[in-house]
């Protein structure tokens, strides 16, 4: 479910037992010159991510002290394919919720793509969340995961490691720990992950018959393998509009 991350590596030479110092070239003044990325006060601290800016400009998301963690929130994805009924859980993940409810009121949602479409056995999702279509943009912030701790072990798995995401739930991608962003993925067959990935919500029973549609369409194939079972879907999803309601 990652998305790709950089990582940058800071080397230092030692010569002769002393540290080797180069003068600083006017790049490097630059950079250090940089303010730290900004962090909300709030309890969610979403964190700029200036090496990964945003595929769609937005602000960071408001985090008041009294994070709301009560309460379910209805959005619906609107997608070419028909609705997409969200039932947002506050309670489950309040800082996910938060995002996601702050991205849709800016129209980070509208007009997207869903990128990826998964068949495996044992992983059955659509991911979606990416303005870019490319499964590596987001919203120019992070924060931390909300990992769910009541999913029952998956199975299909014998080492107990993986836990089951059924069909019908709503969860964040991510490209490591405390990377959640944009992205995100809807279950539309029971599914074995580890518990890595924040669930913040559940797609109803009509959203669930869009997303058959779409999985039924299957995966577009590519000249390196004509029958994928991970990848664009072949028949192409476009969120259309993400409203709050039905």
């Amino acid at each position: 479910m990652s998305r790709l991350a950089g990582v940058a590596l800071l080397a230092t030479g030692l010569v002769g037992g002393s540290v080797a110092v180069a003068a600083p070239s006017p790049a490097a003044g630059r950079a250090a010159a940089e303010p730290p990325p900004q962090t909300t006060p709030g309890p969610c601290a979403y964190t700029e991510t200036p090496d990964e800016p945003p595929a769609r400009p937005v602000p960071l998301p408001p985090d008041p002290r009294r994070t709301p963690d009560h309460g379910t929130v209805r959005v619906t994805l609107r997608t070419n394919h028909g609705p997409i009924g969200l039932t947002l859980d506050r309670e489950q993940a309040p800082c996910t919720v938060q995002s996601f409810l702050h991205l849709a009121r800016h129209r980070f949602y509208d007009r997207t793509p869903c990128h990826r479409l998964t068949a495996y056995p044992t992983l059955s999702v659509l991911q979606c969340g990416d303005p870019s279509g490319t499964g590596e943009g987001g919203p120019g912030y992070r924060y931390a995961d909300e990992l769910p701790t009541g999913l029952p072990p998956a199975p299909t798995d014998p080492t107990g490691e993986r836990r089951l995401y059924a069909r019908g739930l709503l969860a964040m991608a991510n490209a490591g720990p405390d990377t959640n962003g944009s992205q995100f993925f809807l279950v539309y067959a029971d599914s074995a992950l580890r518990p890595n990935y924040t669930v913040f919500g559940e797609v109803d029973a009509a959203g669930l018959a869009t997303l058959d549609r779409i999985a039924a369409g299957g995966i577009a194939p590519t000249p390196e393998d004509p029958a994928p079972v991970d990848g664009a879907p072949a028949l192409p999803v476009e969120i259309r509009r993400a409203v709050r309601g039905r």
